[in-house]
């Protein structure tokens, strides 16, 4: 048995595998509603064989969307359009989870295919807010920074979202802390300029994640594991780095997280990230060794044989994959063929087994 498909196991959940769909933004629904699209989409990949499939970043109030065709998870009605979503994916064999987010300053923007650009208020967008009032860049508009009473609600906005997502059938939660949203700004020095508790030393600029990972922690059931995405570096001078991330996900460690996914990047939009075939592993790796923690890898990881290499290389637990389920949601399946492993495949599909 290659290592790929062997199961793993994080608490009491089982997984059948090592591939885990990445959260992938469809840009595909209204009022943070989830729809046939996501059904077909994330259903797609459970029927294909990976054994995690994540939903796309969910924002925790309606602020925290990327956009307006986000998912969301701030009403009993969204939690309840899940219901049919996870269901299938369960009964496919995978697990069903989903990434808690909240896009900070970086929200109200158009969708990629519409150009991505900032929304204004007076076309539909609404006030973005942040750690300090700093634009992701020229052309967007200056964060509100958020007051010690808003730290507060986000943190009850995060628990009363998990707690949906069981209801919905979840069995996996991961925190967004990477890519230049809300968590990730408050982790970096570059974004995080406040003059209180919460800001300077490593220390205070860690408080409101972890309030956070803490927060939801103590609502998810100790039966279920609980995921972080961290952006493992700025890959800018002066910004977050992998030292830092080292020492944070110690402390997550200590609070209940068992798994961290290991990305990077998306603070600031001219950051130069030398990009090439699985150029985060050794984020990944260095967290796994250091900390002692269940990792995944992510990013630019395209064949069975790479994915196979890390895990035996023990340089991460699991593989996320996006654009490689994008194109081909049946990866895992082509994948256990390639390495030369017997697998089972749905059984209205096994004509084409061969």
């Amino acid at each position: 048995m290659r290592k790929l498909f062997i199961p793993l196991t994080l608490r009491k959940v089982e997984f059948r595998n090592r591939i885990f769909v990445s959260p992938m933004c469809q840009y595909s629904c209204k009022d943070g509603m989830p729809n046939d699209w996501h059904l077909v989409h994330l259903g797609s990949r459970a029927v294909g064989g990976a054994a995690l499939v994540l939903s796309e970043a969910t924002a925790v109030a309606p602020e925290g969307r990327i956009s307006p065709c986000d998912t969301g998870i701030w009403n009993d009605e969204q939690a309840e359009a899940f219901k049919r979503i996870t269901a299938f994916i369960e009964a496919q064999g995978a697990v069903p989870g989903i990434q808690l987010a909240h896009a900070g300053r970086k929200a109200s923007t158009l969708s990629p295919w519409q150009g991505g650009h900032p929304i204004a208020i007076s076309d539909g967008g609404w006030q973005t807010v942040a750690p300090s009032p700093i634009p992701f860049q020229d052309d967007y508009p200056t964060p509100l920074e958020l007051s010690l009473a808003d730290i507060e609600d986000l943190v009850k906005h995060f628990a009363r979202a998990a707690k949906r997502a069981l209801a919905a059938g979840f069995r996996v939660a991961e925190l967004h802390m990477a890519h230049g949203y809300l968590m990730h700004e408050f982790l970096s020095p570059i974004t995080n300029q406040r003059k209180d508790e919460f800001a300077g030393s490593f220390e205070n600029r860690i408080k409101v994640p972890l309030k956070v990972a803490t927060a939801v922690r103590n609502v998810w059931p100790d039966s279920l594991p609980l995921f972080v995405r961290i952006s493992a570096t700025d890959w800018v001078d002066k910004g977050w780095d992998l030292d830092q991330s080292i020492e944070l996900c110690r402390r997550l460690k200590d609070i209940g997280i068992d798994l961290i996914d290991c990305s990077s990047g998306g603070l600031v939009h001219n950051a130069i990230i030398p990009t090439g075939a699985g150029f985060q592993v050794p984020f990944s790796a260095a967290i796994r060794r250091h900390v002692g923690i269940a990792t995944a890898a992510v990013g630019l990881i395209v064949d069975a044989q790479q994915a196979e290499q890390i895990l035996v290389c023990n340089e991460a637990d699991a593989i996320f994959l996006a654009r490689g389920l994008l194109r081909d949601p049946y990866w895992p399946l082509h994948a256990a063929h390639e390495l030369g492993v017997e697998i089972n495949w749905p059984v209205q599909y096994e004509r084409g087994k061969s």
